[in-house]
């Protein structure tokens, strides 16, 4: 259930970036990861911010790829150390909302 529920929350994020990208007429990412860094160049978000969501990106693709593989205590550690990475996007997403 945790696996499901990081898998749609990464993909949620990559949506929303997507949509932003679309919706500002960006250049189309050449991956998942680069939808964070193309936000990133236009800033609507930090590049620090946009790093750790690329890597979030990364392990999306484990966890569809490599479901029956994966190594709970790194995926414990991700969780743990990643959330906030999400609350923080979240965050300014709003903001960026806001002056939309």
């Amino acid at each position: 259930m945790v696996l499901h529920a990081m898998l749609v929350t990464v993909q949620s994020s990559i949506d929303i970036a997507t949509e932003i990208i679309a919706m500002k007429g960006l250049r189309r990412p050449a991956s998942y990861r680069d939808t964070f860094v193309i936000l990133a160049e236009e800033g609507v978000l930090t590049r620090d911010l946009a790093r750790h969501l690329s890597d979030l990106a990364g392990f999306r693709n484990v966890l569809v790829h490599s479901y029956y593989d994966l190594d709970l205590a790194q995926v414990y550690g991700i969780l743990t150390r990643d959330l906030p990475v999400l609350r923080e996007f979240l965050s300014e997403i709003k903001i960026f909302a806001h002056t939309v």
